[in-house]
């Protein structure tokens, strides 16, 4: 049902704040991801004395643990309901975006921000070509029926242009265009307040069309990618277990450098005596006074000479600045062990390890990839049929509904290993296409093999059907008894 043009300032308005109360959480996790991480430091005293020195610094475990399940989330196709082949034109749609690099960013924003949103619209230019993006969930947010995590009710995007922000609000049926100033100087609650009332959202002066605009395609043209999504709660981002450990690790490095400047030699210690001083000097070489020496020259220099009768001199030993890493391996581990990331990606200590050892070792990973595809697969399966949708093939779009999305291998093994899996499956009866497909083949690759084999055969059909007949050794003249 359209809405108004008050109806809908209003809702963006709901929107944006939604979406500003969700973006400092997700920045956060953006921010330790690449290493922009404020040491949390363990006593103001430790604040004051070295802040400024390890501000800068970060053990960065965050990346590691979001990178791992991204590298190996890699889309090779979707199949529509009632068809035993790829959709090849779904999937030139894909490639002609960009999308086989794009969903790269995608899936990462996912992991890192706990969702990502594709958005499909129509392309005026080339209406068999829809314009399909990837979007940052601090850009995006999108609005369901009561009671569902599927049916979209609304969806805003939201980007800044300049000193302007722009919003766009999707509708079943409407597309409305806003935008406002931004702000630029710190104000009063209530001079905010009253900046928002005159420099509100206003609808966006469109030349060459109009707003809003109608909707062809009946149904909001943004989905979400969850990640790790709950039953009534919201999704949650693989970084976020990792921050607390992550600021330990920080911590502990800290301490480690400190200790190794200040304690990693052997320290000595003078008993019984005042604070060495030096003789203060007149112009003619004699003494006048004296001043206590400067004991952070000391340090530096590493050298003083004392008297005294009662002066007397003390060792402590080094530090052991192996208490420090132990932890931190211990932390790192624990990191591990709580995200499902296989201790040989953050530990490195692992060698001569077996391939049926490293698959074993690499299992947790593999079971949460498969996680992901499933429920981003449920995402991108809405987004395909976003694409028909744009091209006006309703049918279509119900049936990659109800299809299957076509992923690499989440498994990492090696050739040899693959291979002898191979031709077990093969002697038990699985056809070409199936064995191309689990080899990592994507589906137009398959469809070249195919071809090949073709040209292969006609090029020479003697050798084609000798191989075929070794192929079946039941067939009459293979010579089997």
């Amino acid at each position: 049902m359209p809405v108004s043009e008050e109806q809908a300032r209003s809702l963006v308005e709901v929107l944006e704040r939604e979406l500003t109360a969700r973006n400092p959480s997700i920045e956060t996790f953006q921010a330790f991801y690449r290493g922009r991480q404020p040491l949390a430091y363990s006593s103001e005293e430790f604040r004051k004395l070295h802040g400024d020195r390890y501000k800068d610094f970060a053990d960065n475990w965050t990346q590691v643990v979001a990178d791992s399940p991204v590298e190996r989330l890699t889309v090779t196709g979707v199949k529509p309901y009632g068809l035993d082949q790829a959709d090849a034109e779904s999937w030139r749609v894909w490639q002609t975006n960009g999308l086989d690099a794009d969903s790269q960013l995608g899936f990462l924003g996912a992991v890192t921000a706990a969702r990502s949103f594709v958005l499909v619209w129509g392309n005026p230019d080339d209406e068999q070509n829809p314009v399909v993006t990837f979007e940052d969930a601090t850009s995006c947010i999108v609005v369901y029926e009561p009671g569902s995590r599927r049916r979209r009710r609304a969806a805003l995007r939201r980007w800044q242009d300049g000193d302007t922000y722009m919003a766009i609000l999707y509708l079943p049926d409407q597309l409305w265009k806003f935008e406002r100033p931004v702000e630029r100087q710190q104000k009063s609650t209530d001079m905010e307040a009253a900046d928002t009332v005159i420099d509100g959202w206003t609808p966006r002066e469109m030349k060459a069309e109009p707003n809003p605009q109608t909707n062809p395609m009946g149904v909001v043209p943004v989905v979400e990618l969850p990640n790790r999504p709950g039953l009534v709660t919201e999704p949650i981002s693989d970084v976020a277990g990792v921050v607390a450990m992550q600021n330990a690790v920080n911590l502990l490095w800290a301490h480690l450098f400190t200790a190794s400047d200040a304690a990693a030699l052997p320290q000595r210690v003078l008993l019984g005596t005042e604070v060495p001083k030096i003789p203060i000097l007149n112009r003619d070489g004699e003494v006048v006074g004296s001043k206590p020496m400067d004991l952070e020259k000391l340090t530096t220099d590493r050298v003083a000479v004392f008297t005294g009768e009662n002066a007397k001199i003390g060792e402590w030993t080094a530090a052991n600045l192996a208490a420090f890493t132990d932890v931190i391996e211990k932390a790192v581990g624990h990191i591990a062990a709580q995200t499902r990331t296989p201790q040989h990606y953050l530990v490195g200590s692992f060698s001569n390890l077996s391939a049926d050892a490293l698959l074993a070792a690499e299992t947790g990973l593999v079971k949460r990839v498969e996680e992901k595809q499933l429920w981003y697969g449920q995402a991108l399966r809405e987004a395909f049929a976003l694409i028909a949708l744009a091209q006006g093939n309703d049918a279509k779009a119900t049936a990659l509904r109800a299809g299957q999305m076509l992923w690499a291998d989440a498994e990492s093994r090696s050739q040899a290993q693959q291979a002898d899996a191979l031709v077990k499956l093969k002697t038990i009866g699985f056809p070409f296409e199936f064995l191309a497909l689990r080899y990592g083949l994507t589906p137009a690759e398959v469809a070249d093999v195919v071809a090949m084999k073709a040209r292969e055969a006609q090029l020479d059909p003697l050798g084609a059907a000798t191989a075929l007949m070794a192929r079946q050794p039941d067939a009459p003249g293979s010579g089997a008894v």
